[in-house]
């Protein structure tokens, strides 16, 4: 059904049409991401990725959170972003929710014919997957719990994606505010949904190397999916500094936090992460909040401040064409 190597779609600016060519190209599966995209982006993203010559892909779609009911505590959030952005010589931005344009973009997706379209933060209706495979479109649900896992086995999708806690980015749990007792790494949670669900598994969550992804294969995964193993590609989107904090041995860890977005992700672990661990889980309110102070960070090589997610294994990050690293991942599963 899958390509053993997936690659992560990263929303954000991260993932690239040319990206998902190079790794299409060299018999993986490449996904664009559509969260923060205007149903036009995706539009161009789509086209570009066409364009390119790769016509079986795949699409992400953020599923909409219910609004935040954190009135106060984001007003309060929001005044402290505020005395961070002027110390940056910048400003704060404006805290609101959005649904990401998502009847738009499922309505555009649908006039269409693509290979797979996944969803993050949530399970779609059952009608919403229905559609999809009337059109002979695979629909894979990232999942982080057992819960999860088989609230979409019930919804009808044809395949998971199990991300553990080792994985880099935000967490693609269904609830913003998720408990610390329900992340379970990824070979744990891998093993959980396995024996409750016939379904192909993508397994996901600091994967870096073919060794790896032979293991994960043996232990029942269908396919693998790689986020942070992607970045330092010359095809990535990543920003520079991005691109050398995770090279250069600045950073030694990761850290969780939902101070950036309002959702826990997985990044380096910076001083912003350790000030502002009180932030409400409002998402995305706090995404908008924090966006300008995150671009000006990067602008200004900020590392103290700047978003700059990665999964737990991110020292063993190579620097090659995505494609290359495609072929050599698949090399390296059948030693």
């Amino acid at each position: 059904m899958f390509p053993m190597i997936i690659q992560a779609p990263m929303a954000g600016g991260a993932t690239t049409p040319e990206l998902v060519h190079a790794v299409s190209t060299a018999g993986g599966l490449g996904f664009l991401a559509a969260g923060y995209l205007s149903s036009a982006q995706l539009e161009e993203q789509i086209s570009k990725t066409k364009a390119l010559g790769t016509n079986s892909f795949g699409v992400n779609l953020f599923v909409p959170n219910e609004q935040s009911k954190l009135d106060e505590e984001v007003k309060t959030y929001e005044r402290t972003m505020q005395e961070l952005a002027e110390q940056l010589g910048t400003e704060a931005g404006i805290p609101r929710y959005s649904d990401d344009e998502w009847d738009e973009k499922i309505r555009f997706l649908l006039t269409l014919d693509i290979a797979y379209v996944s969803f993050t933060f949530g399970c779609p209706s059952k009608e919403t997957i229905e559609l999809f495979q009337q059109k002979q479109t695979k629909t894979i649900v990232t999942v982080t719990t057992l819960v999860e896992a088989q609230f979409a086995i019930k919804q009808g999708a044809d395949g998971l994606c199990v991300q553990g806690l080792e994985a880099g980015g935000h967490r693609g749990s269904f609830e913003a505010n998720q408990a610390r007792a329900t992340q379970k790494p990824l070979r744990e949670l891998l093993s959980e949904i396995r024996e409750v669900s016939e379904l192909p598994l993508i397994a996901s969550g600091g994967i870096m190397d073919g060794r790896e992804i032979k293991e994960l294969i043996a232990l029942g995964a269908a396919a693998v999916q790689l986020g942070t193993a992607f970045l330092c590609c010359p095809e990535s989107g990543a920003s520079p500094l991005h691109k050398e904090s995770l090279q250069n041995g600045s950073f030694t860890e990761t850290a969780l936090t939902h101070a950036y977005t309002g959702r826990p992700a997985r990044g380096l672990a910076n001083s912003f992460m350790q000030e502002h661990e009180d932030a409400p889980p409002a998402y995305p309110e706090l995404h908008y909040l924090t966006q300008p102070i995150r671009k000006k960070a990067v602008q200004d090589r900020d590392t103290h401040v700047a978003a700059m997610w990665a999964g737990v294994n991110f020292s063993h990050v190579r620097v090659m064409s995505a494609g290359d690293l495609v072929k050599l991942l698949y090399q390296e599963a059948q030693e």
